[in-house]
């Protein structure tokens, strides 16, 4: 049985194994000992608060194979991105260059820096290892963020972001980025990825171009992969347009990878999700269908996928022993659920 839970110190040899496995591009997991631990503090902490309302929190999950102990995978949120440092983004815009005396109307692609998204909240470090890669291990690993949020409203923002990679070869290299790099940065894409993600950003706001840049001025290869993603991310880029996260136009500055976002109401798992008590039955568990499950907890979080069967009649969710033990909760206690399949 998988179970996702709060990461803890004694996880950092797994999550460093992780950050080496997801290589480059994976901006929030740099190989970096000493920012992979402050990681793992920051998270303790967040999970130890009592909140009102968002702040600098970090919530970050792995999820473990409790038959083996290993840790094959994590999934983070942000409770609020660019309060402490800049959030950059470009926005994807058009200017009209017009003249009614030259009978001359032209529409010209813009990218334009911003920090649209400061305040919101982000769901991040999302990578499951290649051996636990079946079953619904990578949608849970994904989905089960959706029902944490919507259980504790009170931790995270109303607007929730995905910053998708963007196109890369297999050595790292992004064919937006050359361009930035062949004219303002003078550093390759690893070199600037590394540096945003251990921290240190100073440098963009110093080498960043401060104006529109018009998209026709890069080179074709730039121009082709803005918006789009690398291979591998396809997968949760689908999955998340299937929860109803949509990009509004706003690309990667470094590799042109789209930010995609949703309203956490309208996120179809958090909208399907039920909370009620459990019943320990496995009996009638077994005739139920697959759900997401999470309890309702903070520090002692657990969320799993199993099958289970919902009595409305009397307002309470059938769990097997097996279940209700890997979520670590009793006759009586609630959980919140959502269906593996959603209804369309």
């Amino acid at each position: 049985m998988k179970i996702i839970r709060p990461i803890r110190h004694s996880d950092y040899a797994s999550l460093h194994n992780v950050a080496v496995e997801s290589g480059i591009g994976f901006t929030s997991l740099p190989v970096n000992e000493t920012l992979l631990r402050s990681k793992i503090a920051r998270a303790e902490d967040s999970f130890r608060q009592a909140i009102e309302k968002p702040g600098n929190q970090s919530y970050l999950f792995v999820m473990e194979d409790l038959e083996t102990g290993d840790v094959v995978g994590t999934s983070g949120i942000e409770a609020t991105v660019g309060m402490d440092d800049a959030f950059y983004h470009y926005h994807c815009g058009k200017v009209v260059h017009f003249s009614r005396e030259l009978n001359v109307h032209n529409t010209v692609d813009i990218l334009t820096l911003c920090n649209d998204y400061t305040g919101v909240s982000e769901i991040c470090t999302l990578f499951l290892r290649e051996s636990a890669r079946e079953g619904l291990n990578g949608k849970l690993l994904s989905k089960f963020r959706f029902l944490f949020m919507a259980e504790h409203p009170e931790r995270f923002s109303d607007t929730v972001i995905a910053e998708m990679r963007g196109v890369s070869d297999d050595k790292g290299e992004s064919p937006f980025w050359q361009w930035l790099e062949e004219h303002f940065f003078s550093m390759d894409f690893p070199t600037a990825d590394y540096l945003t993600g251990i921290g240190n950003k100073v440098f963009i706001a110093e080498l960043m171009p401060k104006y529109p840049i018009y998209v026709s001025l890069l080179s074709k290869e730039a121009q082709a992969v803005i918006g789009q993603v690398h291979d591998k991310t396809k997968p949760a880029l689908q999955l998340l347009e299937q929860e109803g996260f949509s990009c509004r136009g706003y690309v990667d500055i470094f590799d042109g990878g789209p930010t995609v976002e949703a309203n956490l109401q309208h996120i179809r798992t958090a909208q399907a999700s039920e909370r009620l008590p459990v019943k320990i039955n496995d009996a009638k568990a077994g005739e139920g269908k697959k759900h997401y499950v999470i309890n309702t907890q903070i520090e002692g979080f657990r969320a799993l996928a199993t099958t289970l069967a919902v009595d409305e009649q009397q307002q309470c969710v059938y769990l097997s022993a097996a279940a209700a033990e890997g979520l670590n909760v009793v006759d009586g206690e609630p959980v919140r659920f959502a269906p593996a399949k959603l209804r369309c």
